[in-house]
């Protein structure tokens, strides 16, 4: 059995679809993990929440899709609870756009609340209902897998979901040595330089992995296959690399290996 872990996908839908068919995926014992996401500043959100929701309806047993930040915030707007999801930093317009076919205009409390009401009545139930039931992580036998990092000392299962969904720690990135942990959410150039040398955009220190590879032109979208460590990674242009990540493996994914029964060659 693998795990294919896709990081932050933000609205590419065509890149989403063109990575996973270069995976050498077995549905029936394979997992595919998104580490969040799915929504904002790309072309077509909506189409990438109707198509991960297809694929966890389809094989819920082997398809587990995380909450990340901008699925929260999304909610939390639309909830009433904060309004940073319109701000421009998010990337939410785009997202808002694409749902309602209107521009995000807000200069006026009255305005947010005449947004608040057009988002919430265009978005399908179904697209909120399945953000609203995504889990804050998920942990197989090989890793634990959530969308922004651990608290230190603690198993997800007792850390708060705000740390789970927002945290950006130098010390996990640098220094976490406990059951590996793949994240997405910091994109790893504005991760340390040390993890980052021949890792094909994605990031490995100790037994953390950071699979954000960002969002510009050029920027791909990555998944990592466990135990093996093959990197699958489909471009904006529609180009596909795939590479092997066997160099500087720390000794705490050796050890994962190792116990998953899995040796280079």
């Amino acid at each position: 059995m693998k795990t294919f872990v896709v990081g932050d996908v933000h609205g590419r839908c065509a890149q989403l679809q063109n990575l996973l068919e270069m995976l050498p995926h077995d549905e029936s014992v394979d997992m595919l993990v998104f580490l969040g996401d799915l929504i904002d500043r790309g072309p077509d959100a909506p189409g990438c929440v109707t198509f991960v929701l297809g694929l966890t309806q389809d094989n819920p047993e082997h398809v587990v899709c995380l909450r990340g930040n901008h699925e929260q915030m999304l909610l939390d707007f639309i909830e009433g609870r904060s309004t940073i999801w319109i701000t421009p930093v998010t990337g939410g317009e785009r997202t808002f756009e694409q749902y309602t076919g209107q521009p995000l205009l807000a200069n006026s409390e009255q305005k947010i609340d005449r947004l608040r009401s057009m988002i919430a009545e265009k978005i399908p139930f179904q697209h909120l209902e399945f953000m609203r039931q995504t889990p804050f992580f998920y942990e197989d036998d090989y890793a634990i897998y959530v969308h922004a990092g651990l608290e230190k000392g603690k198993h997800p299962r007792d850390a708060s979901p705000q740390s789970l969904l927002w945290m950006r720690d130098m010390e996990f990135y640098k220094n976490y040595t406990g059951k590996p942990c793949l994240f997405g959410h910091t994109p790893t150039p504005f991760l340390p330089l040390r993890g980052r040398l021949g890792r094909h955009g994605i990031y490995i220190s100790k037994s953390a992995i950071g699979l954000d590879t960002g969002y510009n032109h050029i920027s791909p979208l990555s998944c990592l296959s466990l135990p093996d460590f093959t990197l699958f990674q489909a471009f904006a242009d529609g180009r596909k690399e795939t590479h092997q990540i066997t160099s500087f493996m720390p000794a705490e994914i050796k050890a994962m290996q190792k116990k998953a029964g899995w040796a280079e060659g």
